[in-house]
This record gives C-alpha cells, sequence and structure tokens, in this order.
C-alpha cells in the first residue's frame, strides 16, 4: 500500500561525515505567522529534527528549546558589515543569540549571511572576516565543536556547472573563496550551498527536461554523461552538487563536505511560470527526501551524504515578485498541508509513522449559529457518530456549540478521509495539525491512547 505522508522525516547513520537528513527553512514573510509555539507544534507532529531560520528571533529559539530539534540560526545580511568590521560586535551578536541559549536549543551552525557574493557584493571583503569573528567568539565560550559557521552560497557563484567536471567559481570572487574554503577546512565545516533545479530547468530554454529536474527515472540515453569523467547524472541536483565539488578541487580543496541550505519547487505560478505546480512540487520535493535519505551520495561523491534543507515550511504571502515567490511552502500559515508528499517506497524510514495528522476545528471567529448548523448536519446527513458528545460521555464537557460542532466537524472530516472541501462548512472551519483532544475527549484520528 502506498504511504502517504506529510513530513516525517529521520536521520540515518552514515559515514564520518555525520547523518544524512533533510531539514526545512522557516521564512517569516507571513500574514499570519503562526506563534513561535505553534511553529514547534508543527514541527512536532511532522517528526522535523532540522531547521534553518534566517535570524536568531529570541522568541522562536526558545519556544525550540528543551525540543532536541537542531537549528541553524543566521546572522541576516542587514548585519554583516559590523560583524565583519568587529569583532566585539560579532562576539556580542554571538553572546545574545547563541550563548544565551545554548545548550537548552540545540544550535549546530550559524549562516553568516546568505547568498552574499550574489546579493550583497558590497559586504564580499568583510564576509571572511565577519566568518572568522564569529568563530572567534564560539572558540572563546568553548562551542567551537559543537556550532559550526559557514554562509550559504547561490548555485550561480559556479559557472560551466555542466559538465561537472568542468566546473569552477567566478574567478572574480577567488580573493574571497579561497579564504573561505581555507576557513572551512580548517574549522571542520562545511561549504552551504543553495540548489534550485527549478530555476535552472526554466532558464535553459528547454534544454533541462523537466524529468531531469524532478528526478524522475530516466531511460540510459536520456541521462547526462559528463565527457570528462564519464559520470552518469539521472537529475540536476546531483549535476549542481558534483559541479560544486569539482569547483573546490579546482582551486585545490577536496574534503569539504557540502551541505544544501536551500532547494525546493513552487506549486503555484504565474501565466509564464506554467510548471510551478502541486503535482511538480509534490514530485520534487518527495523524490527528493527519498533521494538524500537514501544515502546515494553524488556521482562524483557516492556514499558520501548530502543534508538538505526544503524551501520551506510555510508559504510567505508577503514575498515580493512573481506568483511562485509566495508558494514554495509545504504548508498553509493554519498548518494544513499544501499537499500530501507521496514518500511509497521509503522503506523502514517511514514504517512507524504516526504523524499523517490532520484536524478539522472550528475558526475562532465562527458565527455560533454557522456553528450550530454544522453539528446538525454533521450528526444527521453527514452520519457522524455524535454518542460522545451525550450528557455522561467523555466530549460532553465543555457544554458548549464550539467544542460540540468541533468534534463533530472533525469526525465528519475524518469520515470523508480528509478529502478536499470536507473541512469547510460554509467557512467556519479549517484544518490544523494541533490535536483538539482534551481530557479523556479524544478526537477522531487522534494517536492519543488513553
Amino acid at each position: 500500500m502506498a504511504v502517504l505522508m506529510l513530513f516525517y522525516l529521520l536521520a540515518i547513520s552514515v559515514s564520518a561525515y555525520g547523518d544524512a537528513f533533510i531539514g526545512v527553512n522557516i521564512g517569516t514573510d507571513v500574514t499570519d505567522m503562526p506563534s513561535p509555539t505553534e511553529v514547534v507544534a508543527l514541527l512536532k507532529a511532522q517528526g522535523i529534527q532540522h531547521v534553518r531560520l534566517y535570524d536568531a528571533d529570541r522568541a522562536m529559539l526558545l519556544a525550540l528549546a528543551n525540543t532536541g530539534i537542531r537549528v541553524i540560526v543566521s546572522v541576516p545580511n542587514d548585519q554583516l558589515l559590523g560583524i565583519g568590521q568587529s569583532n566585539a560586535t560579532a562576539a556580542n551578536w554571538v553572546a545574545r543569540n547563541v550563548i544565551a541559549h545554548v545548550p537548552a536549543t540545540n544550535i549546530t551552525a550559524i549562516a553568516v549571511g546568505s547568498e552574499v557574493l550574489t546579493t550583497l557584493p558590497n559586504a564580499a571583503p568583510v564576509l571572511v572576516n565577519a566568518l572568522q569573528y564569529i568563530h572567534s567568539a564560539l572558540v572563546a565560550a568553548n562551542l567551537d565543536q559543537q556550532i559550526k559557521v559557514s554562509t550559504p552560497h547561490s548555485s550561480s557563484v559556479i559557472l560551466d556547472s555542466f559538465p561537472p567536471s568542468q566546473a569552477f567559481f567566478n574567478r572574480t570572487w577567488d580573493p574571497v573563496m579561497v579564504p573561505l574554503l581555507k576557513f572551512l577546512q580548517s574549522t571542520g565545516s562545511y561549504l552551504m550551498l543553495n540548489v534550485y533545479p527549478y530555476y535552472d530547468y526554466m532558464q535553459s530554454n528547454g534544454v533541462i527536461p523537466l524529468d531531469y529536474a524532478l528526478f524522475r527515472p530516466l531511460p540510459p540515453n536520456k541521462e547526462a554523461v559528463d565527457t570528462n569523467t564519464l559520470l552518469h547524472y539521472t537529475n540536476v541536483f546531483d549535476a549542481v552538487v558534483d559541479a560544486a565539488y569539482f569547483a573546490m578541487s579546482y582551486l585545490k580543496f577536496t574534503n569539504i563536505p557540502i551541505l544544501v541550505t536551500e532547494t525546493g519547487w513552487p506549486s503555484k505560478g504565474d501565466s509564464s511560470e506554467p510548471d510551478a505546480t502541486i503535482d511538480n512540487a509534490n514530485t520534487y520535493n518527495s523524490n527528493l527526501i527519498r533521494h538524500v535519505l537514501n544515502n546515494t551520495g553524488t556521482p562524483k561523491q557516492p556514499g558520501i551524504p548530502v543534508s538538505t534543507y526544503i524551501y520551506e515550511l510555510y508559504n510567505e504571502d508577503m514575498r515580493s515578485g512573481p506568483v511562485s515567490e509566495n508558494n514554495w511552502g509545504l504548508f498553509y500559515a493554519n498548518g494544513a498541508p499544501v499537499y500530501t508528499l507521496h514518500l511509497t517506497g521509503a522503506g523502514t524510514v517511514f514504517a512507524n509513522d504516526t504523524t499523517n495528522q490532520t484536524f478539522c476545528v472550528a475558526k475562532s471567529n465562527a458565527d455560533t449559529k454557522m456553528l450550530q448548523a454544522a453539528l446538525d448536519w454533521a450528526c444527521g446527513p453527514g452520519k457522524v457518530d455524535c454518542s460522545p458528545l451525550l450528557q455522561g460521555q467523555p466530549c460532553y464537557e465543555p457544554d458548549t456549540v464550539v467544542s460540540h460542532a468541533a468534534y463533530a466537524i472533525n469526525a465528519y472530516y475524518q469520515r470523508m478521509d480528509k478529502s478536499p472541501g470536507t473541512c469547510d462548512f460554509k467557512g467556519v472551519a479549517s484544518v490544523t495539525t494541533t490535536d483538539p483532544s482534551h481530557g479523556s475527549c479524544i478526537f477522531p484520528g487522534s494517536a492519543v491512547v488513553l
């Protein structure tokens, strides 16, 4: 039977480089951004053990405390110049945003800036200084073995990326890349890379097949072959990662692992983005998860894990740009999945799943009369078993329309196998991943056992 999952991700032990894992980025350009507590509840419900923040928000870090979730915090680009020019500023940043939160919050890395070379080139001269100053502060606090320091790059810093064996970093940035790679090597850190096969596909003018971008199986004669190495590439993702490995080796660095800090596929686009669809987003991310957790590595580095963070947890509706910019998320702000990942064949990793849990609940501002109508319909024509709502039964208390309606509309939603459109009730209901069970009242669909 096909396993239909939301986002249950476990780490697999592999080589000396550590564990292969899938994480998720958490952007906050969301109109109704959930509270940090709600975000963490979703992460825990989905078994997500690795997250990357785009800042070091205090409330978020406090909410993540004592969860065991591994966290990358970030120095935003607008703070980079100050930190790169002052050891004291860097030390203060680390004291305030890292030392104040560990060990309760499991911070494992600091991303200094984001795509600095391509989006903030005027800060490039101080980028390595910023990394060194941040690292020095960690050394002083005896945290440098626990917390690694790096900076995410756009894959566009790599030129001539196919065939991968001919790839090299844009030589304009050699004065930055060489000392940066020396720093990563000497501190045991990793090259952070943002990999977007969606954009590679969109910009290829038809040269890159859609199936090749989506990890779909290709016949051998359709695989891309690096004529220099005779390595076969079955997907864009591996080719870009290997291009980075080759670009590093061109500069004589051969032992720096790669961490993919962003990748994904948008689920919706405008008329110029016909392949930004729910089906393609589902296909890409489902195949990506399988690929990463299978520990296959890449053709150049087989068996060496390429741990990866999916972009992103929530749709960010406040981002400017094309429609796709608002539709990279796995979830809507209310916690409902944009789509349900299809992870058939993922083996024992997903065998113990109890996380495919969504519930239908009443909206907080719902009209009481509308809720009463929904309750009456669910318990009547909807054929829901509403006996737990009778006096003396587990779900009778609290004896309110809101409480009883919540139970009944969720029971109907579960009875209909959570089909699209079965949690609306004329606009008074919405989907959530938070289990509404309370006391001895266990809602249908709950994993709670009394």
